[in-house]
């Protein structure tokens, strides 16, 4: 219940920000190439503590648009068994919104046909607001770097995975 409402206020809060600072004239820029990711290098982050997956990114992708301001990286999803998936991914801070660009399968990058934004709080997965919580968004905006979101990670306790 508490994480409920807590997402919910999320949305809430990312929604009157956006009203406020006129986002409805925002536009995504240009959209990287998904990048090349390595699984030596992932940070792990919590999703849910109840959950036999395990959520990582790749720090090295980790990217904000200067333009646009769009927080991108590459996450794993992890079954016990062995099983991954991989999506590169794009969050909007200030409006709690997340998109899917590209799934890895079979070793290459397969681009989703019409990505849409997608508000965090209502997917049935919820790594990306999870993510935007412990790090990749700051208090609903943007961190100014790519390192400031890795460092947050840290903070959070967070560590390596293979």
């Amino acid at each position: 219940m508490k994480r409920a409402l807590c997402a919910a206020g999320l949305v809430f809060w990312a929604q009157a920000q956006a009203q406020i600072f006129g986002a409805a004239t925002w536009q995504e820029g240009d959209i990287p190439e998904p990048p090349a990711f390595n699984l030596e290098r992932l940070l792990r982050f919590e999703v849910n503590p109840n959950s036999p997956l395990v959520y990582a990114i790749d720090p090295q992708t980790l990217s904000i648009s200067p333009g646009d301001r769009v927080v991108r990286y590459v996450v794993v999803a992890s079954s016990p068994g062995g099983a991954r998936n991989v999506f590169y991914e794009g969050i909007r801070c200030p409006v709690g919104q997340v998109k899917t660009y590209a799934r890895h399968s079979e070793g290459r990058w397969v681009k989703a046909s019409d990505p849409q934004w997608q508000d965090m709080a209502s997917r049935p997965s919820r790594h990306a607001l999870q993510l935007a919580r412990q790090g990749a968004c700051d208090n609903g905006g943007t961190p100014s770097r790519a390192d400031d979101i890795v460092r947050a990670l840290g903070q959070a306790g967070q560590f390596s995975v293979r």
